[in-house]
C-alpha cells in the first residue's frame, strides 16, 4: 500500500506523538509498504529525505517557541501538500492530529476520494498549561479546544485512540464512528528486561548513588507531567534511602531545577536531560522503580517501556495510567496531584523491595499485547479494509 502519514512532530522530537508516529511509519515501510510523512519543518524551510525507508515530506513552517521550545506550525500549505499528493500518489492517509497541516492534508484526501484515519493524541490538559487563563475561563476553553478537534475528526473514515480511556474520553465528545483502541505499542526488540546490565556501572554513568531505592521518570519535562508532586514527595519524605532520577528535557526543566534547589534535593534528585536511544534500555534496567505523575496520559508509551523492562510503576490515578497499572499488583496509584498520597505509595515501594521482581513480572504480563508489532499488524488490516473498500 501507498500510505501517507501527517501530523506535527515526528522525530527527533521527543514526544508520545512523535515516537508512535515514528514507530508507525518505520514499521510499516519494514512491512514492504511505500510510506510518506509530511511534517513542519523544524528548519522552516521544506525539504524531502528518506529515512529508515520513509520519505519525509516536511512542509514550510514558523516557530512557536513562545508556546513551546518543539512547536511548528504550518499554514497556507495547499501548494506543497498538492504537490506531495500528486507526486507519492497514496491510497490511504492517516493524520495524527487536528492542526492546520493535517487540516490541509485531509483536505487532499477528500479531492482526491481516499479514505483518512486519524489517530486522537489530544486532550485539553495537553494544551491548558501553556495559556495563562483565570480558572473561570478554563471550561470554556476546553470546549473550544475540542471544537477545533471536531472541525477535523468529525470528517474521519475512522478514528483510533491509544487506550480504552482514550476511546470512551473522544465518545463522550460525540465524535463520529467507528471509533477503535489502537495501542501505541512498544518494541520488545529495544526495551526488555536485560538482567545482564551492570546496574551499578550505568548508576555511576548518570551520576546517581548506587545504594539508593532509585525512582525514574523518563518523557518531556513540561509543566503537564505534574514533575512538581514527585519532587515534593520526595522532600516530604525526607529519606535518604531514596532518590529520583528525571530523564527527558522540556520546557519547564529550569522550573523544576529551580523548585529542586529551593528545597534542598539537589542531593536526591537528578536530572540527566535527553539520554541517546541506545542508553535509555540501560538505564530503565538499572533503576528499581519508574513514575509516571502525569494527569493527562491516553497511554504513556515511557510507561511502557518501562514495563517491559519488568519494572514495578508507581502512577497518578488518572486517565489511562490504571489500564497500565494495577494497584498493588504491578505498582501503586496514587491521587492525581496529592503530594501526601505519591509520598506514601513512594514509601511503600521503597519498602517493599522483596516485591518488586514479583510486580516486575506482572508488568511484563500485562505490557504484552503492546507489542508494536502487533500495532503494526492492526493497522495494516485497517488500512486494507479501507482500500479495498474504496
Amino acid at each position: 500500500m501507498r500510505i501517507l502519514i501527517a501530523g506535527t512532530t515526528y522525530l527527533p522530537a521527543f514526544n508520545g506523538q512523535a515516537i508512535f508516529t515514528t514507530n508507525l511509519a518505520e514499521g510499516l515501510a519494514k512491512q514492504g509498504h511505500l510510506v510518506c510523512m509530511v511534517t513542519p519543518s523544524e528548519n522552516g524551510k521544506s525539504y524531502q529525505i528518506f529515512h529508515n525507508g520513509v520519505l519525509i515530506s516536511t512542509v514550510h513552517s514558523i516557530e512557536l517557541k513562545q508556546l513551546h521550545e518543539q512547536a511548528y506550525v504550518s499554514f497556507l500549505s495547499d501548494l506543497e501538500v498538492r504537490s506531495i499528493f500528486n507526486s507519492f500518489h497514496p491510497e490511504i492517509v492517516h493524520l495524527q492530529d487536528h492542526y492546520p497541516l493535517s487540516k490541509c492534508v485531509l483536505k487532499f484526501a477528500r479531492l482526491n476520494a481516499l479514505p483518512v484515519i486519524g489517530t486522537n493524541h489530544f486532550v485539553p490538559e495537553n494544551l491548558t498549561p501553556y495559556v495563562p487563563l483565570p480558572s473561570q475561563l478554563r471550561p470554556g476553553f476546553k470546549r473550544i479546544l475540542w471544537w477545533w478537534m471536531k472541525r477535523v475528526y468529525n470528517h474521519l473514515d475512522c478514528i483510533t485512540a491509544p487506550s480504552m480511556t482514550a476511546v470512551n474520553i473522544i465518545r463522550s465528545q460525540k465524535l463520529r464512528e467507528p471509533i477503535v483502541s489502537i495501542s501505541c505499542g512498544v518494541s520488545f526488540n529495544q526495551f526488555h528486561q536485560d538482567k545482564m546490565v551492570d546496574r551499578m556501572a550505568i548508576r555511576r554513568k548518570f551520576g546517581l548513588e548506587t545504594e539508593r531505592v532509585t525512582f525514574m521518570f523518563v518523557g518531556r519535562v513540561d509543566a503537564e507531567k505534574k514533575l512538581d508532586v514527585l519532587i515534593k514527595a520526595i522532600h516530604q519524605l525526607n529519606r535518604p534511602d531514596i532518590q529520583l532520577v528525571v530523564t527527558g528535557k522540556g520546557a519547564a526543566l529550569h522550573e523544576y531545577q529551580a523548585l529542586t534547589e529551593k528545597l534542598g534535593e539537589q542531593d536526591r534528585i537528578r536530572f540527566t536531560g535527553f539520554v541517546a536511544a541506545s542508553d535509555l534500555p540501560l538505564l530503565l534496567n538499572a533503576v528499581d522503580v519508574f513514575a509516571m505523575p502525569s494527569e493527562g496520559e491516553l497511554l504513556s508509551i515511557a510507561s511502557l517501556e518501562a514495563m517491559a523492562c519488568g519494572l514495578p510503576l508507581l502512577a497518578a490515578r488518572s486517565k489511562a495510567l490504571p489500564e497500565l497499572v494495577d494497584d498493588g499488583v504491578n505498582g501503586y496509584l496514587f491521587e492525581p496531584g496529592n503530594v501526601q498520597d505519591a509520598a506514601r505509595c513512594m514509601a511503600l515501594l521503597a519498602d517493599q523491595s522483596a516485591l518488586w521482581p514479583q510486580m516486575g513480572t506482572k508488568s511484563l504480563e500485562k505490557v504484552k499485547i503492546h507489542s508494536i508489532d502487533h500495532v503494526i499488524s492492526r493497522y495494516e488490516e485497517l488500512y486494507s479494509s479501507y482500500v479495498y473498500q474504496r
